[in-house]
């Protein structure tokens, strides 16, 4: 998926880090869709599904590739309502430029432009 280019493989590093954020423990319930992405399922009783973690990456760089070909970041918006995720959210916009939304977020924001919005 990196297309030939040695700086987009998958490192060593990069698995390291993507395990300590533990991105490879899935649930115990799994969609027919996510199939394709489980590794394995863990044998201790716990029911908890391994996620591919190659696979992932793949995804990672996809998600990378359709950000960077959008030609004004600040048209991305990135929302977490979750706390875990708000941090994440607003960091990752400084990085790049895209709007974030941390917090409320009133589902139809985008889609249903008669009813106006405070946050957008």
């Amino acid at each position: 998926m990196s297309g030939g280019l040695d700086v987009l493989s998958l490192k060593e590093d990069d698995v390291t880090k993507m395990l300590a954020a533990c991105s490879h423990l899935g649930s115990g319930n799994v969609n027919y869709q996510m199939e394709q992405y489980i590794y394995k399922r863990r044998a201790d009783g716990a029911g908890v599904n391994i996620i591919n973690l190659r696979r992932t990456y793949e995804k990672i760089l996809l998600a990378a590739r359709a950000i960077v070909a959008i030609e004004h970041p600040s048209e991305v918006f990135v929302i977490s309502s979750r706390p875990h995720g708000q941090r994440a959210v607003l960091k990752f916009a400084a990085y790049t430029g895209a709007t974030p939304i941390a917090g409320r977020f009133t589902p139809g924001a985008f889609t249903n432009q008669i009813q106006v919005y405070q946050s957008l």
